[in-house]
């Protein structure tokens, strides 16, 4: 009966930071679009970490034992999960200006297809046939998704097509990330690698918005801007972090995936109740598609 209870724990955990996430993408961070996107992202995550210097101040100590190479893999992470691909999805979401915010939230589910590949080519695991038959099912479903029974129209004005390029980076950056996260953790727990994460992605991004002088941003920064980076903070920055990784202690890799469909699911609600956006058929069905795609992708990771 303990086991079922701790089951059902680390299920709910897991489900509320993907609905968190769903929140975060489509009725908070676009809402930052007066905001420079790089300054954005130097904010969401240099005020977590300042949060949680308070209570993962003990972490620094394990700098000591860091080598070069553990340098190396968690700038890696930081350059690809934290700065490069948070900057790709926001860019994404601030082009589509509150349109198509549910399709630029699902190709980003995509993650895995790249993370695999990523990890038979770098870390080489061996690759199932069933990968590469689900993996193109969930690229062609991405597809229609994205422009439905139409060609690709460049030419029109609609940032539709860049906005998903920009997602699909986003998941290749965060699928790198989560292949080089696997070092990372080898040698810290999953508390302290968080906490280095948010760290390390605070100073490249620091760097980046000291060379392109964009602290002047914070003079435009409105009080409704501070809320928002507040409650991302909070809620769907390091909060749910903690939540997802809490949850993955307590329950199985299946049972984890099956719950972070909450993320899509919760992402087209949140899209219709506050944007009064819904999908058209094709995209419904494009959608279902590349969620079993991905479940099976999951379940059967690919690779040996």
């Amino acid at each position: 009966m303990l086991l079922k209870s701790t089951a059902i724990t680390g299920a709910v955990a897991i489900s509320l930071a993907a609905i968190l996430w769903g929140l975060d993408g489509i009725v908070l961070t676009p809402r930052l679009y007066n905001l420079n996107i790089t300054y954005v992202v130097f904010v969401v995550h240099c005020i977590p970490f300042l949060l949680l210097n308070l209570v993962c101040y003990k972490s620094y100590k394990e700098l000591k034992t860091f080598t070069k190479f553990d340098f190396l893999f968690f700038f890696l992470v930081a350059l690809f999960g934290g700065a490069l691909g948070t900057l790709a999805i926001v860019k994404a979401l601030f082009l589509v200006n509150f349109q198509s915010l549910t399709v630029v939230v699902l190709l980003q589910k995509l993650q895995p297809v790249f993370a695999i590949t990523l990890a038979a080519i770098l870390l080489k695991e061996r690759v199932h046939k069933g990968f590469v038959v689900w993996a193109s099912i969930a690229i062609i479903a991405g597809y229609f998704l994205t422009f439905g029974m139409h060609l690709p129209d460049f030419l029109s004005g609609s940032n539709t097509g860049l906005a998903a390029a920009y997602s699909l980076a986003a998941a290749f950056m965060f699928g790198s990330s989560t292949v080089l996260g696997k070092k990372v953790l080898n040698k810290i727990d999953f508390i302290s690698a968080t906490f280095f994460r948010y760290g390390f992605t605070t100073i490249i991004m620091f760097v980046l918005v000291l060379i392109n002088g964009l602290f002047v941003q914070f003079k435009a920064t409105t009080p409704i801007n501070w809320t928002i980076f507040i409650i991302i903070s909070f809620t769907t920055g390091s909060g749910a972090l903690f939540l997802y990784y809490y949850g993955l202690r307590k329950v199985k890799a299946m049972v984890a995936t099956i719950c972070e469909l909450f993320f899509p699911v919760s992402a087209i609600l949140f899209d219709y109740l506050f944007n009064h956006r819904v999908l058209s058929p094709i995209q419904w069905i494009s959608s279902a598609i590349l969620l079993i795609a991905i479940i099976k992708l999951s379940i059967r990771p690919g690779v040996d």
